[in-house]
């Protein structure tokens, strides 16, 4: 939600070329399982100045963010996400915490969530009240680079009938308040409590979007641009569509995964023509629910309706961006992710699945001790 990336144009950079990745992290107590701050954790975030990636604070002071540069490679995106990921395990075993990469807390106290002290976060504090208080959610949100805003608007109209899709592949928050939640994503049920959030609707042209936006920050429950909580948008301090449809990964190579099909699905809808019958508002809000309670494990909604098997919806998804992907290089590195998380099903390999069925599994093993392990051992683990 802080919109700090470093997501700028470059040169002459194809607007295709460059994207960057967002993660958000939770500290944790060891002992009680429970989200915890750590100035210890912050102030060496704070002092390292690497040039491969940016950290910062988040809403709850028991979050961190990092962001990567531009990237035009997805090697380039790695390294930045592992970079950070080694420093924050170092870190946080020298404060005598843990680090959760998931997209919501396994257990939270009942005591209202502490709030990162900035002025911002204060008076969002104050407009949410217990939503913000209770806001043990982490992302991954991904920036794509358009060469004009009328461009990203024709792309975030074809990104929405995708957008649940992507959240079923990225499904990483299955537990809560220490039970499972029968949600392959309680993040994306907690976001339905936010003001504005969703699918974005259909604009007309940049100005359509300049204009609607301005008419929600009149209002007196939109704090500013960045609380508006589409789950995908305009950035308003880069020229990029930041798609924030996905819960926080555990591995790096999850997150890149992501930002592969993400660049690709962007590259893919600003080369396509005519844009097909805009999806039914209904549909998407029902198929966002869907990849929420599901991920792939099931169905989802397929357009203009009805549902059809997650895998056969991936499949549309990646003939639809195969060209794109070719052009990038990415084909077999998107090919062996998509294996890997359509195969989290029983007698499958430890690492596979969505994060998840991941975390369930290690559950089922091993309880609360096993999956703190999962968090610690895919924090750093190099694909």
């Amino acid at each position: 939600m802080s919109g700090s990336g470093v997501f700028l144009a470059q040169g002459d950079i194809e607007m295709v070329s460059t994207f960057g990745i967002e993660e958000e992290f939770l500290l944790i107590d060891p002992l009680t399982g429970f989200p915890t701050g750590s100035p210890q954790v912050m102030r060496t975030l704070r002092a390292a100045v690497r040039p491969n990636f940016h950290s910062s604070v988040e809403l709850l002071d028991a979050q961190v963010e990092s962001s990567t540069p531009v990237c035009t490679s997805r090697e380039e995106a790695m390294d930045s996400l592992l970079a950070f990921r080694s420093l924050l395990a170092s870190a946080s075993s020298a404060a005598g915490v843990r680090v959760a990469a998931t997209g919501a807390a396994p257990q939270i106290p009942d005591t209202p969530a502490s709030l990162t002290a900035t002025d911002r976060y204060r008076k969002m504090g104050r407009l949410t009240g217990g939503i913000a208080h209770e806001q043990y959610v982490n992302g991954t949100h991904i920036h794509v680079g358009i060469p004009t805003r009328d461009a990203g608007v024709r792309v975030l109209n074809g990104l929405r009938p995708w957008l649940a899709l992507l959240g079923a592949v990225a499904a990483n928050s299955p537990f809560w308040r220490g039970r499972d939640t029968s949600f392959a994503s309680w993040r994306m049920v907690h976001y339905r409590r936010w003001s504005v959030q969703g699918c974005p609707p259909i604009f007309a042209d940049a100005a359509d979007y300049d204009r609607r936006l301005q008419g929600l920050l009149e209002t007196d429950v939109v704090l500013d641009a960045g609380h508006v909580g589409w789950a995908a948008r305009l950035s308003e301090s880069y020229p990029t569509v930041e798609v924030r449809i996905a819960d926080a990964q555990l591995e790096a190579g999850d997150s890149v995964l992501l930002a592969t099909l993400v660049r690709g699905l962007v590259s893919s809808l600003a080369a396509a023509g005519a844009a097909p019958r805009p999806p039914d508002p209904e549909l998407l809000d029902a198929g966002l629910w869907q990849a929420a309670r599901f991920g792939l494990g099931a169905n989802l909604v397929s357009h203009p309706g009805g549902s059809v098997p997650a895998a056969s919806r991936l499949a549309a998804l990646l003939d639809f961006v195969a060209p794109a992907l070719e052009e990038a290089g990415d084909t077999e590195f998107v090919a062996a992710g998509i294996h890997r998380v359509l195969g989290g099903h029983a007698g499958s390999a430890a690492g596979s699945g969505t994060g998840a069925e991941r975390q369930r599994r290690a559950v089922r093993q091993g309880g609360e001790p096993a999956l703190a392990e999962l968090f610690t051992r895919s924090l750093v683990l190099e694909p």
